[in-house]
């Protein structure tokens, strides 16, 4: 079984209120925000975008999160390094981090176990 594309991009930012409010003017709509500044953006069709709100003093990373249907059916071909294998997440999904061959780390989401 092979990803099905980009289903997200996680992004943190130092300042929530002025991120937000760039990804509004480029079109996004909120979708929802969380009580710990962050939340969840949406542009038609194409993949989400949440941003989260970190501190000043940790630089802020991005995250591209490829969609795997169903994770018990994934298998990482050879080719792909396994970091971590799925793992249940806080937010309701099961995620799994690979590395490229340049060092970059990815992350596979799939729905949650049934």
């Amino acid at each position: 079984m092979a990803t099905e594309g980009i289903e997200a991009v996680f992004l943190e930012t130092h300042n929530w209120g002025r991120a937000a409010k760039f990804f509004q003017a480029l079109g996004y709509d909120l979708e929802f925000a969380t009580d710990h500044n962050s939340g969840q953006f949406r542009n038609g069709d194409g993949p989400y975008v949440f941003i989260a709100e970190v501190p000043e003093n940790r630089e802020p990373q991005t995250q591209i999160v490829l969609k795997v249907p169903d994770a018990d059916a994934f298998r990482a071909d050879p080719a792909v390094e396994v970091v971590t294998p799925f793992e249940d997440t806080h937010f309701g999904t099961r995620l799994m981090t690979v590395r490229d061959p340049d060092g970059r780390l990815w992350s596979l989401q799939a729905p949650a176990a049934k």
